[in-house]
């Protein structure tokens, strides 16, 4: 095992470590580690980030049932067009994007470029989303349901995580707290639910097109649940949303690095 391997799975403890600690964002580093770190294509990448993501939100998704913070039929109602549009995009959409899709003078826009920069422009939302405190606004509101605007939502989450491998919280969350007027607590513990089924589902439409390497896929996914356990229990010690904000720099910086390497030195 070479240096480059060791960070690469140091990289995906500290994916676990930064969900156990602020509940979120740490899948967001799954693609760039896989891609960078450990020189795996982004479409194959992307595959192995849906099973990352989708294992380590699944921890988290029955911690969450157990506490009994999850609401199920918000879960069902946006779950539904994601579920499929992942599938979909993940078993025809992604294998029939072509190889190169344009040129501009002497610089060709191919597949894996495209992916990568589609996914740092979600990691700049996303940093957005974690520098910005949010504001629980509906802590008393009764939950109800704009079932259109979900639905739609839900289609669009979908369609993004099957493109990019990155579970969407960022989006999801909004959306919950917007159109289903949950209380934030109960939107992240729905959302990670979603995020759960959501991904593993879209890795399932990759299984037939790709050749898996199973037994890294497990190291990874493994070494990433041995992450969330202590970020959870760094977090007696450590305020994980006094750290969000830092890391939604971090993953702020990670996001122009991306688009400058995929723009100006390929």
């Amino acid at each position: 095992m070479d240096s480059t391997q060791i960070l690469g799975y140091f990289g995906a403890l500290l994916v676990g470590l930064v969900l156990g600690l602020i509940g979120g964002g740490g899948s967001i580093l799954t693609v760039p580690i896989l891609v960078y770190l450990l020189h795996i294509n982004p479409v194959t990448a992307t595959a192995y980030s849906l099973f990352v993501v989708g294992i380590s939100a699944l921890v988290g998704a029955i911690k969450n049932i157990q506490k009994g913070l999850v609401d199920f039929r918000t879960a069902i109602v946006f779950a539904i067009p994601a579920f499929i549009a992942v599938y979909v995009t993940r078993k025809y959409l992604v294998p029939a994007i072509p190889d190169v899709l344009f040129s501009i003078h002497n610089f060709e826009v191919t597949k894996n470029i495209a992916i990568m920069l589609l996914f740092a422009i979600l990691m700049l939302l996303a940093s957005v989303s974690m520098i910005r405190e949010r504001k629980d606004t509906n802590a008393d509101s009764i939950v109800s349901y704009n079932y259109p605007l979900i639905l739609v939502e839900g289609f669009v989450v979908g369609v993004l995580t099957g493109i990019v491998g990155a579970g969407g919280g960022f989006l999801i969350i909004p959306a919950l707290v917007l159109f289903a007027k949950l209380p934030m607590k109960k939107a992240i513990a729905t959302s990670l639910l979603i995020i759960a089924v959501k991904s593993l589902i879209g890795f399932i439409g990759d299984v037939e097109n790709l050749e898996i390497d199973w037994q890294f896929l497990l190291i990874f996914s493994v070494l990433s649940i041995v992450g969330i356990f202590i970020g959870v229990w760094l977090n007696n010690f450590i305020d994980g949303k006094k750290l969000k904000k830092g890391f939604g720099y971090f993953v702020l910086i990670m996001a122009i690095y991306i688009l400058l390497k995929e723009l100006l030195l390929n």
